[in-house]
């Protein structure tokens, strides 16, 4: 049994909220918030299906609140976090700091130099027929295949990241996270 199998009961209950998280990934955390409120004797799914029958409206209503306000907590730390972050990015934006401007973009055109670099050696080896060379860098692939990876990565994270403080420039804030829709979900619920 788990969590996702009192899911319907507790909806039918008048917790829809907390039933839907039941049934979802988050479905642990409601499960511990529901067993506290029905004072389950242990925080299982077995021992709360037990203790649901007996269960007073009360107390599922009061578990219904608390995933509310759980939820809410949460989403209040992310929108600090957030906001946090987006002063920064400003912050950043708008410092004259050559180092903090130019480091990113410098960083993407010495990489792309030393692909080219590298192709070029490549390209020189294969005419000229120099086949040590070339069996040294074919040895080596396993070592570019790694140093690579991580240097575009990071190249990827800068791109996503450069992209993500333009359009806070350009808005004022950031896109709404998974988070953010989920309160403004649960807030359009509880106001409906």
């Amino acid at each position: 049994m788990n969590w996702a199998d009192l899911a319907r009961q507790v909806i039918g209950l008048g917790a829809p909220l907390l039933g839907t998280a039941l049934g979802g990934p988050l479905g642990g955390a409601a499960g511990q918030i529901l067993a506290s409120a029905l004072g389950a004797p242990a925080a299982t799914p077995g021992a709360v299906r037990a203790a649901l029958p007996a269960a007073e409206p009360a107390r599922v209503a009061d578990a219904e609140a608390r995933w509310i306000e759980a939820i809410r907590a949460e989403a209040d730390a992310q929108r600090t976090a957030i906001s946090e972050t987006q002063a920064t990015m400003r912050a950043e934006i708008a410092s004259e700091d050559a180092v903090q401007r130019w480091w990113r973009p410098l960083y993407a055109f010495e990489l792309t130099f030393e692909c080219a670099a590298l192709w070029a050696v490549l390209m020189h080896e294969f005419w000229t027929g120099d086949v040590v060379t070339l069996n040294a860098v074919m040895n080596a692939t396993a070592l570019f295949v790694a140093y690579w990876g991580f240097r575009f990565g990071v190249l990827g994270v800068y791109i996503s990241g450069r992209t993500r403080e333009k359009v806070c420039a350009a808005t004022g804030r950031d896109s709404p996270g998974v988070l953010d829709r989920l309160v403004k979900a649960v807030t359009r619920t509880k106001t409906g």
